[in-house]
């Protein structure tokens, strides 16, 4: 009978345990996974070297990965240049992280947005961050939440209300101090910035008409209001009449109009977001808000129904990760339950936490929304 065949074992094969290879010592080290997952987070906490290149990483840099065995940490850049290693070009280690870069960029070109007494062009605002208008575009997008013209017209809209609030000032010193060069213009963008005319928002909103109606709905209470530019209004309580008030407060000077048979007629339909949330509102809604309200409301209406997002997340979404405790302030102030969906933000943990209209309602409307 003929021996078997002999065959000389691989490298790997000499080196590896029973049927199963041994690990490197960089796949032994846990941040090795940082660098397998291209972690932003990890960028700053260490870099990696390759010695069959002599460059050195940050962990998120995303030339093609390196093998295992090539790879060796260090606590800084300055550890890996003293090993013989030079910075990569790509992911260029040794500067700011590219999320961190186009923040300064992108706080920069706000600052110049407020400074200026025109929002300035965009291209103007790109060439001085160094990228093409595109680009720039999406960046100032991606951090603020905000393309550039819509964040100089907040900017504006802000000014316009802090000169309007100086009972002193005439409405031409006010738009003139918000730097509106003509009154025609003003006039013009008034009603989109403040929903009322000038001289009428000065007046505390006096001789502005809104309609509500105040019903019951499975969850108890419900008011709503509606300006003449769509519903400003959706709260839910257990006293009607404390929600009224609480209408009357908001627009302490408008004219409150009720018992309109046809408006209560509309009713049903928010109702029936109530009752079916998932199916949302085609009704216009009136959303006036701070820039950073407004951010925050609109990334709530992307939140798909039956799904959820932390506080953290939402966060993250408009580009303010910090700013988490000033997201949870946005979701407690919004004017609108359920058409802006609030109740979808929970806890990092999945916990519910406060609701303005009470923990049990975002229960139950979350449950209504969860899918079959």
């Amino acid at each position: 009978m003929n021996a078997p065949l002999q065959t000389t074992p691989t490298r790997r094969q000499r080196r590896a345990p029973v049927g199963m290879p041994s690990a490197t010592p960089a796949e032994r080290d846990p941040r090795w996974q940082a660098v397998v997952r291209r972690d932003p987070a990890a960028d700053g906490r260490f870099v990696y070297g390759v010695v069959t290149t002599g460059v050195y990483c940050r962990p998120s840099c995303p030339s093609r990965p390196a093998r295992p065995e090539n790879v060796a940490f260090f606590a800084e850049g300055e550890a890996a240049r003293q090993a013989g290693l030079r910075p990569c070009k790509r992911c260029r280690p040794d500067e700011p992280p590219r999320e961190a870069r186009h923040a300064a960029l992108v706080a920069e070109a706000c600052r110049a947005i407020e400074a200026a007494e025109a929002p300035p062009p965009l291209a103007a605002l790109a060439a001085r961050a160094g990228m093409s208008e595109a680009h720039f575009h999406r960046v100032f997008k991606a951090a603020t939440g905000l393309t550039p013209a819509a964040y100089a017209r907040a900017r504006r809209a802000a000014r316009v209300r802090a000169e309007l609030a100086d009972p002193a000032a005439s409405v031409t010193a006010a738009l003139y101090g918000a730097g509106f060069n003509s009154s025609g213009r003003f006039y013009e963008a008034a009603d989109g910035m403040l929903g009322m005319t000038p001289g009428r928002y000065r007046a505390g909103g006096a001789g502005a008409e809104i309609r509500f109606a105040v019903g019951e709905c499975s969850l108890g209470a419900i008011l709503v209001a509606e300006s003449d530019r769509g519903v400003c209004a959706v709260t839910l309580g257990d006293d009607p009449q404390a929600l009224a008030r609480e209408l009357q407060d908001r627009f302490p000077r408008a004219e409150l109009v009720g018992d309109d048979a046809e408006f209560e007629r509309r009713i049903a339909r928010v109702i029936g977001l109530v009752e079916a949330p998932a199916l949302g509102l085609d009704l216009p809604l009136d959303v006036r808000g701070t820039a950073f309200q407004e951010r925050v409301w609109q990334a709530l209406r992307d939140i798909p129904a039956g799904e959820t997002a932390s506080y953290a997340a939402v966060a993250a979404r408009i580009g303010a990760p910090k700013a988490v405790r000033a997201v949870a302030r946005a979701c407690a102030a919004n004017p609108i339950a359920v058409a802006i969906p609030c109740h979808r933000v929970v806890r990092t943990d999945g916990a519910l936490s406060g609701y303005r209209w009470g923990v049990e309602r975002k229960r139950a409307l979350l449950e209504r929304e969860r899918p079959r």
